[in-house]
């Protein structure tokens, strides 16, 4: 028997029948006024929260998983070794420096600023103005993407194995420590890195070969074997295997332990309207939510975390240092630098939108500071980069931006192309946008340790 479709679902498949059958949707446009006869009746309040659930359904926008549980004395460990300036080879900076529980794990800068500066967040500077070449992203959620940095270089492939820049350096062996996925590798690279935490001079770790990361772990594994308090905390966590038969994964795991169990967040008014509380959203976020779902933005922005962990070219302005691309050296190629495919410049990760509001500034360097801006950068994205203004940034950047923009919009991505969106429709977003953070997002102040095992300064307390 035929059964007429619900007036829910017929607005779902309308709305997403429009997105399959044309890549460049149109921005919504007010209805025609019709003869009072022909106009449909307004649905009643109580089927909206039934719209976006499923419009959120078939976009494929999912509750987020639990994480995975933590042993208490391995998130200890990895609290400790994140917040220690041990690991860096002056002992300047920690993990944590440009991660900064305060600013939401980020650091509230365009550019981060490595060792050899002095200050935190915004006040950090450093003698000779260096900045490292790309935003810290925040560390929310991090267990439930594949890729992780702007460029993906550190992921988990089909089969379940882990890539990275260090190559067969990495050892299965090492492999075999890691409990979090890609998550666990993470901390392995920071700590290799010249700018960000090894120095080039006046330690030991920094006469030590960039290419060498058996060398340098194994460095750092020995200036942590030299402080009984560690042995015991890495002991305590991996219970049966003595700190002597551990190398540099167990000291990366353990700080992804701590990630995982301190940075997992899925209780945001979102979170519980998926659950099934009607009222857990406002009127303006339900409405901001059926306004993105039916949108462009819920084609990249997927899934539990809301992000296709792919990479795209949205005419981001390339400011800061670059990695060492095109002819003036300072421009970044993105996920081009880890594939080598030309098909991939200027691609760089969909960042998660969960705890958005609180992880500014944005895009892979910062160049855009708000988040109501990045919105409308998305709105003929071609105009805004052309139109960029590097005086909005901070004096030191001002001068770094980078002339690449006919390059970047020749690649471009193609969803881009023809998306205007009006101040309401921003509104609408931003609205949604809000649904997005966890409460418990707003103060990390209670995963700073009071002390670390080296007593050095430890950056937030």
């Amino acid at each position: 028997m035929f059964r007429r479709p619900s007036f829910a679902a017929a607005l779902v498949a309308g709305a997403l029948s429009l997105a399959a059958c044309d890549e460049h949707l149109p921005v919504p446009q007010p209805a025609p006024t019709a003869p009072r006869s022909a106009v449909a009746p307004a649905p009643p309040n109580n089927t909206l929260p039934q719209i976006v659930r499923q419009l959120a359904a078939a976009r494929g926008i999912v509750p987020l998983a639990a994480p995975p549980r933590v042993r208490p004395a391995l998130a200890k460990l990895g609290q400790a070794l994140a917040f220690d300036r041990i690991l860096s080879g002056n002992k300047d900076i920690a993990c944590t420096t440009c991660h900064l529980p305060a600013f939401a794990t980020g650091d509230d800068r365009s550019l981060s600023i490595g060792q050899g500066a002095t200050g935190l967040g915004p006040t950090r500077v450093h003698p000779t103005g260096v900045f490292i070449p790309r935003n810290a992203p925040p560390l929310f959620n991090l267990s439930a993407m594949r890729h992780l940095f702007w460029d993906g270089r550190v992921a988990v492939d089909g089969a379940g194995n882990i890539t990275t820049p260090a190559g067969a350096q990495l050892t299965p062996a090492m492999a075999r420590v890691f409990e979090f996925g890609p998550v666990s590798a993470l901390g392995m690279f920071p700590v290799t890195n010249r700018f960000e935490m090894r120095a080039g001079s006046g330690n030991e770790l920094a006469l030590i070969a960039d290419d060498d990361f058996q060398g340098i772990w194994a460095a750092l594994m020995k200036r942590l074997g030299a402080i009984g308090e560690y042995r015991g905390l890495f002991e305590a966590a991996y219970p049966g295997t003595r700190f002597d038969d551990m190398n540099f994964a167990y000291a990366s795991n353990a700080i992804a332990g701590f990630i995982v169990d301190q940075f997992s967040t899925r209780n945001s008014p979102w979170d519980r309207f998926l659950a099934g509380n009607d009222a857990a959203l406002t009127m303006a976020q339900l409405d901001g939510a059926q306004t993105f779902l039916t949108l462009k933005c819920s084609i990249c922005h997927t899934g539990a975390t809301l992000s296709d962990d792919q990479f795209h070219n949205v005419a981001v302005a390339q400011i800061g240092p670059g990695q060492g691309n095109g002819v003036s050296l300072r421009d970044d190629f993105g996920r081009m630098n880890v594939t080598g495919l030309p098909a991939d410049q200027y691609r760089f990760r969909t960042s998660p939108l969960r705890n958005v509001e609180l992880t500014g500034p944005y895009g892979h360097d910062g160049s855009i500071a708000s988040l109501r801006e990045f919105l409308e950068h998305y709105s003929e994205s071609d105009l805004k980069l052309l139109a960029f203004d590097p005086t909005r940034l901070e004096p030191g950047l001002r001068l770094t931006l980078v002339n690449n923009s006919a390059d970047v919009l020749l690649q471009r991505d193609t969803l881009l192309a023809g998306v205007v969106l009006s101040d309401a429709l921003v509104d609408k977003l931003m609205a949604y946008m809000s649904a997005l953070t966890d409460p418990a997002a707003r103060d990390l102040s209670r995963s700073v340790p009071v002390r670390v095992p080296s007593g050095l300064k430890v950056d937030g307390r």
